[in-house]
């Protein structure tokens, strides 16, 4: 209960405080990141479900699930003033997610624009196990 509570609390946090603080990645941004021989550290967080990731996902992302950033955070922890590219399949476990990250010193956070089904209708390159 307690955990939901907290999870509720975040996401309306994140809808009146921070929305407007995190600035929008484009897919061809994105893209041009991952191709880029110079390009800044930076990581691909797809917070999506398990199931939802092996059934196709953007290359070299990290899956962890929105709803256990908290718990998982060691495996960001070098990414605190990185980019971080958040997505998932529509945008709301997104936004609970950066809520989490912002609460926990991440400064450099970006939502892929259009999220995961945005990506997959351009046809855009998929990584599926």
């Amino acid at each position: 209960m307690k955990l939901q509570l907290t999870f509720i609390l975040l996401a309306c946090f994140s809808l009146f405080s921070h929305a407007n603080k995190i600035s929008n990645i484009s897919q061809q941004q994105l893209l041009s990141l991952q191709h880029a021989a110079k390009a800044p550290e930076f990581i691909v967080l797809d917070v999506r479900s398990k199931e939802e990731f092996n059934a196709g996902h953007i290359k070299g992302a990290l899956n962890i699930s929105h709803d256990s950033i908290e718990q998982h955070l060691d495996k960001l922890s070098g990414y605190q003033d990185k980019t971080v590219v958040v997505h998932c399949r529509s945008g709301r476990r997104a936004e609970i997610a950066e809520a989490t990250l912002q609460a926990n010193g991440f400064t450099q956070l970006k939502h892929l624009t259009g999220d995961y089904k945005a990506w997959e209708s351009a046809d855009l390159p998929l990584v599926k196990e």
